[in-house]
């Protein structure tokens, strides 16, 4: 055992197993800060990514707060579905509002840099974000299905008391996930620089910058995320299979377009969602190069946030009348203030 623990020692430059280990366990300290990837070389373009992204924000916190304002004060709005699409909109405000700011920061300052807990923060705030959003979804499918498939017990199986846990079991869940995952990617020691391929810290990038034989703990734990993300894909398709079956049942044809109208937003949604962050965790890597993943990146996690109000806006003549009537009433209302 000790002509054992020689050799190794040999072989690492005279220190022995415990000091490589404390050596390595050590590297996360000596960095303070992590690199993203830049957009561009050049002022003009980056500029012209800072105004792109700095448009795209501007729609997603407008849009996403004007569907949170306009449920929380109608209250012909505080039902079960709308109740859900305010929780969607405070997470696609998390999730937008944890990449983009720093991301415009960098293009608008020249610079790659990111401090160690803003780069943690992200790790644990987007993800965090994505998971609840994905989870919401699934509970919304529920909705769908309970409405149109038992529309007689929809007010029993989704009363107040059951969306609220079910907002619970969602919003948790994702705090439950993320929080592991974070905590489980920055115990790994990272023996491979602090530079990170992508404008933003997510935990692949991470993973990629830690010593070869450390990240099958954390790849584990994607495993089990992937499995259960898997279970919620197959329960929506199943939804959605009762839901189709149940609609081509209803006799009238404009019965059938009233109850299709009402789950199209949702299943767009999921469509976009689920489609782009497929393809970029899962696309081959024959046709991986850094722009497309670039593109790709962007496409998942800027932009769903700032086209989901607008998709369920769209088609809902009862939110956009809200809308509306908001939009209205709100000078209305600071004219008739007296002074």
């Amino acid at each position: 055992m000790e002509l054992k623990e020689g050799l190794l020692e040999k072989e690492n430059g005279g220190q022995g197993p415990q000091a490589q280990r404390k050596k390595m366990s050590n590297n996360n300290n000596s960095i303070t800060h992590f690199l993203l990837l830049a957009f561009a070389d050049t002022r003009e373009l980056q500029f012209l990514h800072f105004c792109l992204f700095l448009g795209i924000y501007l729609a997603a916190l407008l849009s996403n707060s004007l569907i949170i304002t306009t449920i929380a004060c109608d209250h012909h709005l505080h039902t079960p579905v709308y109740f859900f699409l305010l929780n969607l909109s405070l997470l696609d405000l998390g999730s937008i509002s944890t990449t983009v700011p720093k991301a415009m920061a960098n293009s608008l300052w020249d610079t790659r840099a990111i401090s160690f807990l803003g780069c943690a923060a992200q790790v644990f705030f987007f993800p965090f974000s994505i998971v609840g959003e994905y989870f919401l979804l699934t509970v919304m499918a529920y909705d769908r299905y309970v409405a149109i498939c038992k529309p007689l017990h929809y007010g029993t199986l989704l009363d107040s008391r059951a969306c609220v846990h079910m907002a619970a079991a969602a919003w948790g869940g994702a705090l439950l996930t993320s929080a592991v995952h974070t905590a489980n990617t920055f115990s790994l020691p990272l023996c491979q620089g602090n530079v990170v391929d992508q404008f933003f810290c997510e935990i692949p990038q991470i993973l990629r910058l830690s010593c070869s034989h450390s990240y099958r703990r954390e790849v584990g734990l994607i495993v089990v995320s992937v499995f259960v993300e898997i279970m919620c894909f197959v329960f929506i398709v199943v939804s959605y299979v009762r839901i189709f079956r149940a609609v081509l049942r209803i006799p009238s044809e404009q019965g059938r377009h009233k109850a299709f109208s009402t789950c199209l937003p949702h299943l767009v949604v999921v469509s976009l969602f689920v489609s782009t962050a497929s393809f970029s965790y899962l696309k081959p890597p024959a046709i991986s190069s850094p722009p497309l993943d670039l593109v790709v990146v962007v496409l998942y996690s800027v932009v769903p946030p700032a086209v989901n109000p607008i998709i369920y806006s769209m088609r809902n003549k009862e939110l956009k009348v809200a809308i509306r009537k908001l939009i209205l009433w709100t000078p209305f209302k600071l004219l008739c203030v007296p002074t």
